[in-house]
């Protein structure tokens, strides 16, 4: 009896994680507005302390004045229902969820000249009919 129990916990908690995912820089998790503003200083921060804070960027670009442009994002998704039905998932499925993304500009002292936090809601659609 007590094997049978310890497979059931299991399996649900394998259930309930199955509809979950991360994906993107985790430093990200618990930041908002407020904390990005307590880390980051225009005009002071420099990229070096930009890459301990949150280590390296998903992308660097540069904008016309040849200024680096660093994001880092975070999308936390959690399947809808319709994914685990048999069949329906693969003609139709969702996920939805939050996206945090940061966007530093370097000036070319590489240090901060200004940054932009967002936090958005996303959807995503899968399957045969949402193509």
């Amino acid at each position: 009896m007590m094997k049978f129990t310890a497979v059931t916990i299991m399996i649900c908690g394998m259930t309930a994680l199955a509809g979950c995912a991360s994906s993107g820089n985790q430093t990200l998790k618990d930041e908002t507005q407020a904390s990005i503003g307590a880390k980051l200083t225009e005009g002071k921060t420099t990229k070096a302390q930009v890459q301990q804070n949150f280590g390296a960027p998903i992308s660097t670009t540069f904008n016309d004045n040849a200024e680096e442009v660093w994001t880092f994002s975070l999308s936390n998704m959690q399947a809808g229902a319709e994914n685990f039905i048999p069949y329906v998932g693969m003609f139709g499925g969702t996920a939805k969820g939050t996206e945090k993304r940061l966007i530093i500009l370097f000036d070319r002292n590489n240090v901060v000249k200004r940054y932009s936090m967002t936090e958005s809601k996303v959807e995503s659609r899968t399957g045969i009919f949402n193509q």
